[in-house]
């Protein structure tokens, strides 16, 4: 780490003070102007088409009723709601279970279980959809294990996203079950508790706010997918492939901004009651605490891993059909491989063009998003002044996470494609596709980079200060390199999201900007099935070897720049 040179305090200008302030308090309000026009504004824009006419009138609530009175739309909601509660519940379920053996048992192989079961969210969400198509579809190699019913529909839907959001739940539980004070399971040994028992009253309530906050990050990710819905629901109408159909069917965006409004209401009280439990969680860990370690016990273990092979295998099994499904010339008529599906040029969804154009819109998201998103968490968490503007940024940061990307990408089209909008230009541009991808994944990446900068003494910035050091010094000298395994995780976390979002740029792609993301929908859409599996796997596989790359570079840079980390 490079050391601080003091400047020699008869040296020290007043004026520099003051010019410090100042940049201060323009990244302050930069951050601020910044989210203002890429979160709240558009989301302005969206609520005020909502209460237009065709004619752009002001109408009130006039669609709202429209809407509700048609039924085919409103029982839109009920199915949305069913699908998220069923998936919520199938999926924290197992991942609570998987989670278990992984923290609470001495099952072998842990390590690799752990990595296998992360396999899912390299894929984009229309991948699991469309192996489902051909494991259980009309022609599927599975069909007669769903004993006469459809895959089309709601079991198709289901299965897909609770596949797609297995992942995210298993890791907030897997970190809810890995911080336990070993006491309390020792004061229940002494006391003869059951293992039943024990679970029930010790472990449970340990982790009750972290399997809350899985199920509130399930129920929000299924209540806003795009993909699923659209390839494999047949005519299950869901929110947000009304959204789609309203936009781009019928071309009636003052419907599609009603059903984008109605859409906001249920992700807006997840995330509510989401961080309404987070502030009554309580630290489970103090200085007396223990760590638990598991202790062998044949019959659990055994059991416990068995399940987490079936769960490996339906991963294993989804992923590799849909990457077999991708050499296959015609199925189920010609089983013979072939390269053909991946001549992408000759199908109608992009070309090559468009894995360039997403692996480019990609790195400029990573990079650009990561550098916007830790100054301004930098901003916020580590300046001693501006205490109101700060505490706002901090609270406009927070909204990205309630939005659904269907939501944000169309409330960029009445907001940046607005004549008036001296940011027209941006409208059909790369530059708007990465804008909504960073401003899509905000939250996510600020909380990371405030996680990390609250372990950083703040004694540093006082030292500096008493020093005379410019604050910008020391973010260069001591914050960045401090936080670099952060940096580096909030740019793979951008970097696989932005390859494989839909949702988010749907709307805003135009001919020159076709992203592979899309071209899937679009394969999938003119019955290019194979084809569309080809793109979501080449996706796949790009985002494993990315994080390859990732792992690696984070190795050697970390070992280089990391020393002072180690144990001496």
């Amino acid at each position: 780490m490079s050391v601080i040179t003091a400047r020699p305090v008869n040296d020290w200008n007043p004026l520099s003070l003051r010019r410090e302030q100042l940049l201060q308090l323009i990244g302050v309000l930069f951050g601020i102007v910044v989210l203002l026009l890429t979160v709240l504004m558009p989301l302005y824009a969206i609520l005020s088409k909502s209460m237009e006419n065709s004619s752009g009138d002001f109408v009130g609530l006039d669609n709202f009723i429209e809407y509700a009175a048609t039924p085919s739309l409103a029982s839109s909601v009920t199915h949305s709601l069913t699908i998220a509660s069923v998936t919520t519940l199938i999926v924290v379920t197992l991942a609570l279970i998987c989670a278990y053996a992984l923290q609470r048992s001495c099952m072998p192989f842990r390590g690799t279980i752990r990595l296998l079961m992360m396999g899912p969210i390299f894929a984009p969400s229309l991948l699991p959809a469309i192996s489902m198509v051909y494991l259980f579809g009309n022609q599927g190699v599975l069909k007669s294990w769903l004993m006469g019913e459809s895959i089309y529909g709601p079991i198709g839907v289901v299965i897909s996203l609770s596949f797609w959001c297995f992942p995210a739940a298993l890791m907030i539980i897997s970190t809810a079950l890995s911080n336990t004070d070993a006491r309390l399971y020792e004061s229940a040994r002494a006391l003869r508790t059951s293992a039943l028992r024990t679970f029930l009253t010790v472990t449970l309530p340990s982790i009750k706010y972290g399997l809350i906050s899985a199920g509130f990050v399930v129920f929000t990710l299924v209540l806003t997918d795009f993909g699923a819905p659209k390839v494999i629901g047949g005519q299950y109408n869901v929110l947000a492939t009304d959204i789609y159909k309203q936009v781009i069917g019928q071309q009636n965006f003052q419907m599609g901004a009603v059903v984008s409004v109605i859409l906001l209401f249920p992700a807006l009280l997840a995330f509510a009651v989401d961080r309404w439990v987070q502030r009554k969680q309580v630290a489970l860990l103090t200085s007396r605490a223990e760590p638990l370690r598991p202790e062998p016990a044949a019959i659990r273990d055994w059991s416990l891993f068995a399940v987490c092979m079936l769960v490996i295998a339906v991963i294993i099994g989804v992923l590799g059909m849909a990457v077999y499904a991708s050499f296959i010339s015609f199925w189920p008529y010609n089983l013979e491989f072939t390269l053909d599906n991946y001549q992408f040029d000759l199908m109608d969804g992009g070309g090559w063009d468009a894995y360039e154009n997403s692996l480019e819109m990609a790195l400029y998201t990573a990079l650009f998003g990561t550098a916007l998103i830790f100054s301004h968490a930098y901003l916020v968490e580590k300046l001693a002044g501006f205490r109101l503007l700060r505490t706002l940024l901090h609270l406009m940061a927070m909204v990205p996470l309630a939005v659904p990307g269907l939501v944000l990408g169309l409330a960029y089209i009445f907001f940046f494609n607005s004549p008036d909008n001296p940011l027209n230009f941006l409208y059909g541009s790369m530059a708007i596709l990465v804008i909504c991808t960073i401003a899509h994944y905000y939250t996510v990446c600020h909380l990371t980079a405030v996680t990390a900068l609250k372990q950083i003494d703040a004694e540093f910035e006082a030292v500096s200060a008493s020093l005379k050091v410019p604050f910008y010094i020391t973010f260069w000298r001591v914050t960045l390199p401090v936080c670099l395994p952060a940096l580096l995780e909030i740019a793979i976390y951008l970097f696989v999201n932005a390859l494989n979002t839909v949702s988010a740029v749907v709307f805003l792609y135009s001919s020159d900007t076709m992203l592979a993301s899309i071209s899937v929908l679009n394969m999938d859409d003119a019955g290019d099935i194979a084809p569309a599996a080809a793109m979501g796997v080449l996706l796949m596989f790009t985002c494993i070897g990315v994080k390859l790359i990732h792992w690696l570079l984070s190795h050697m840079l970390l070992n280089r720049t990391q020393g002072w980390r180690q144990s001496r």
